[in-house]
């Protein structure tokens, strides 16, 4: 098959962020199937497009709020505005959907589109609209839009997170009901668009790296008991952090050492000693693997939790909320949950404990590896079956096998 991944941004060399980890996770799956992809988006400043790949890039583009100034901010929320559309896709604009049409009639013949994430798609929808396709997402974007929007803290963020929430609504429905089929990394994701799509919407398993996880055979020094790693930038993330410092600290003893990397908008005010903002770091993986213990902390948002996968793969003990376990079936042996954050932090210090005792708990994380990867691509095998240059999105199709008729939300 000749398959189009149409994504905001493309799938780059060294991915960093969980959607940079997810969109290598899909085109290695469709190239590890044989399949012969091209690619169209954008590529962030600074950044290696992914090697050995059709790349079609329609320019440079950074995405990030937290990356850019006020002006730019301001600009694409008065490209939103005249434009009726979200701010996220305000931000795709900056080509013309003939720029768009130009490249897929270069590109053909082609056998269907793989459009990935709701930014790109929904800001050309009438270009796409006539191929088949099967629509990846990352998110429930709305959900989490409207989520930001009860916990906003003014009135004039909130009309925005409404705002932004009220299209990525319509989007999602529009793009999911045009689709083949649906691919989520949640299974609460698969309901996310209504009782006429979940029955073809299937979770798409996820790998942070198609090789497994190099990890030395002798364990790395203990740098800090606790180690917590994410783009605290990005709202549901942040929220994860803030519920951890302000509702698990407490309960943790004052020789305890926490180290939090990762960029972030403010450092937090807090009292525990034992807590240092470390910022980026060179090596997520060393500064992972130097931790005692990984607390899972996502408190909400949709999707799935790459940094729960990473931990997993790389067979670090930890303590997870149930959010942080989303799209996850079968948890590793060193992984305990908890909701309270008394118990989040006892089991915290359990763990803690054994590994000063000399207990570091570890698994050989290439066992979650292989199961994850051999369903990501089972699924993926399945659900193209079902794609076919003849497929119409008046009347989607997909393997009767592969059905499922259990409810979903209407």
């Amino acid at each position: 098959m000749h398959l189009v991944l149409v994504s905001s941004l493309v799938p780059v060399a060294n991915p960093a962020s969980g959607f940079d980890i997810a969109n290598r996770a899909v085109l290695d799956g469709l190239r590890a199937l044989g399949h012969r992809v091209s690619v169209i988006g954008f590529l962030q400043p600074g950044r290696v497009p992914a090697p050995d790949c059709d790349m079609h890039l329609l320019g440079e583009l950074e995405v990030t709020n937290a990356k850019v100034g006020t002006w730019q901010k301001l600009s694409w929320l008065a490209t939103a505005f005249l434009n009726r559309t979200t701010v996220s896709s305000g931000k795709m604009l900056m080509v013309s959907s003939s720029r768009i049409q130009s490249i897929l009639e270069s590109l053909a013949p082609f056998d269907g589109l793989v459009l990935n994430s709701v930014q790109l798609p929904a800001a050309f929808q009438q270009v796409f609209r006539p191929h088949p396709s099967i629509y990846v997402a990352h998110n429930v974007e709305a959900d989490s839009a409207f989520e930001n929007a009860e916990r906003a803290k003014g009135t004039v963020e909130r009309f925005l997170f409404r705002r932004e929430a009220q299209y990525l609504e319509r989007y999602e429905q529009q793009l999911a009901q045009n689709a083949v089929a649906v691919w989520t990394f949640a299974e609460a994701d698969r309901f996310g668009f209504g009782r006429a799509v979940s029955d073809r919407a299937f979770v798409l398993p996820l790998v942070t790296g198609w090789d497994a996880a190099v990890v030395p055979t002798e364990a790395a020094d203990l740098q800090q008991d606790l180690g917590l790693i994410g783009t605290w930038s990005w709202r549901p993330n942040r929220l994860g952090l803030d519920w951890f410092l302000a509702e698990v600290v407490s309960h943790l003893p004052q020789d305890l050492s926490i180290a939090i990397a990762g960029q972030m908008d403010g450092i937090p005010a807090v009292s525990h000693p034992g807590v240092r903002f470390v910022g980026r770091v060179p090596d997520a993986r060393a500064f992972v693997t130097e931790s005692a213990v990984i607390p899972l902390v996502s408190r909400g948002g949709t999707g799935v939790q790459l940094k729960s996968i990473e931990t997993f793969e790389l067979g670090m003990p930890s303590v997870a909320t149930q959010a942080s376990l989303r799209g996850i079936e079968a948890l590793p042996e060193n992984c305990a949950a908890a909701e309270d954050p008394a118990e989040f932090a006892r089991l915290l210090v359990d763990k803690v404990t054994r590994a000063r005792g000399g207990d570091r708990q570890r698994l050989d994380g290439s066992v979650f590896h292989r199961a994850q990867k051999a369903k990501l691509m089972r699924v993926m095998r399945n659900v193209l079956a079902g794609l076919a240059p003849s497929a119409s999105a008046e009347t989607p199709s997909v393997p009767p096998e592969l059905k499922v008729h259990d409810g979903g939300r209407s």
